[in-house]
């Protein structure tokens, strides 16, 4: 007998994923949590094993496909055997029927002046993509390749984190001329772990009319992968000595860009780190990765001149650049936050 198989709830309150690979293809056979899919959330990407050994019968969804938690993804039977007719829906009437499209889809049909009720969806169940509406815009400059996967999920975040937090940036210079440069990663956020313990509301969520202070300090470090920029989290950082943090920040870093991370290690930061390396300019103005309040980057580390005790001496500086948002973290206490944070660094040796 065939079983179909849908997709679960991944927790977290997600509602939907994108089916980023498909590890079977039809007529191929399969054993009971072999590889089955691949599911990109909103935090990350999940590996699916197959719950049924038997043949893969019908594949229903295709790779790049956003659909609900409950869809039918996948049908397994034993050799031989058929696989069952679709489901039949009722479809509702036209007139009642509820343009299905994501939020991000609506924004660039309000900026691009196309009005959702003429566009025929290609997604599943008539769902309309990006490409729908831009197909509907005009015709297209260039090529064009649909959000996908973690391109898609920092989109969406970039999107909701301009829409809804009032962002200010502080940026001051620090003195990293004692700081080892294959420790300067870790160095600064054991900096930052034990500067939010004194400035709570940078480590803090706006929830409602509500202010959550947390009491954990999971440091999220950004990190550039061939798909994009992903943010697994060191847990407990505040607890952590630099040579642990930079054990662990470098296993993370090596994780994520082969893509062998687990969902629940890019979940649940409370503050985000992120370093551009030696692709780093004088500074940066980072987006606060939301639901956080707060994000600090680190710019070029690089000998320049400065004027110590009178004189004129070269040191190798950086600037440091801290994002909050305005709505929970006053001014003042941002940069009192960032001057705590350089002077653990600048006294670190």
């Amino acid at each position: 007998m065939a079983n179909s198989f849908r997709l679960p709830d991944l927790g977290e309150g997600l509602t939907e994923g994108e089916v980023a690979r498909w590890h079977v293809a039809e007529g191929q056979e399969v054993a009971e949590d072999d590889p089955l899919v691949d599911i990109q959330t909103d935090k990350a990407t999940v590996e699916i094993p197959s719950p049924y050994a038997g043949t893969v019968l019908k594949v229903l969804v295709a790779e790049g496909d956003v659909v609900p938690v409950g869809t039918e993804l996948v049908v397994i039977g034993a050799p031989g055997e058929s696989a069952p007719a679709p489901e039949t829906r009722p479809v509702p009437e036209a007139p009642t029927a509820r343009v299905q499209a994501t939020p991000v889809v609506r924004r660039i049909a309000q900026d691009l002046g196309v009005d959702l009720e003429t566009v025929p969806g290609s997604g599943p169940g008539g769902r309309i993509t990006e490409e729908d509406v831009r197909a509907a815009s005009g015709p297209s400059e260039g090529r064009r390749e649909p959000l996908r996967g973690i391109r898609r999920v920092i989109a969406e975040h970039m999107a909701r984190a301009h829409r809804e937090v009032p962002p200010v940036t502080w940026v001051e210079e620090c003195d990293f001329e004692d700081v080892a440069l294959d420790r300067l990663l870790p160095t600064v956020v054991k900096a930052c772990a034990e500067s939010l313990i004194e400035y709570p509301e940078l480590n803090a969520r706006l929830d409602g009319d509500a202010i959550v202070y947390l009491e954990r300090y999971d440091v999220g470090v950004a990190v550039q992968t061939d798909d994009g920029l992903v943010v697994p989290v060191v847990r407990g950082a505040e607890a952590k000595s630099v040579d642990e943090l930079a054990t662990e920040i470098a296993d993370l870093a090596d994780r994520a860009r082969s893509g062998s991370l687990a969902a629940d290690e890019l979940r649940g930061s409370t503050f985000t780190v992120s370093s551009a390396g030696k692709l780093a300019g004088l500074f940066q103005t980072p987006i606060v990765n939301h639901p956080e309040v707060a994000i600090l980057s680190i710019g070029r580390v690089a000998p320049r001149a400065v004027v110590r005790d009178d004189e004129i001496v070269v040191r190798r500086m950086g600037t440091l650049a801290l994002t909050f948002d305005h709505r929970v973290v006053d001014g003042a206490r941002a940069a009192a936050f960032g001057l705590a944070v350089i002077a653990r660094i600048e006294s670190s040796t």
